[in-house]
């Protein structure tokens, strides 16, 4: 799970292990929370943040489980 971040200049980077993210200010920062939540509190954990003006799409993203 995660999700593929395209911004103004073209370039799309991909964070892995995201499951939420939401605005703070001007950025948009995206999380893993605890497993099967979507609320971001105290125990999630930031993994990357990408100014909102730049963001031109946000996709989101399942892995294939492993055979």
């Amino acid at each position: 799970m995660g999700y593929e971040v395209t911004v103004s200049d073209g370039s799309t980077e991909v964070v892995p292990g995201a499951d939420t993210y939401q605005q703070e200010g001007p950025l948009t920062t995206f999380f893993r929370t605890e497993p099967g939540r979507r609320v971001v509190d105290g125990w999630s954990t930031r993994l990357a943040s990408f100014r909102t003006v730049e963001i031109v799409r946000i996709r989101r993203f399942e892995h294939e489980a492993a055979a």
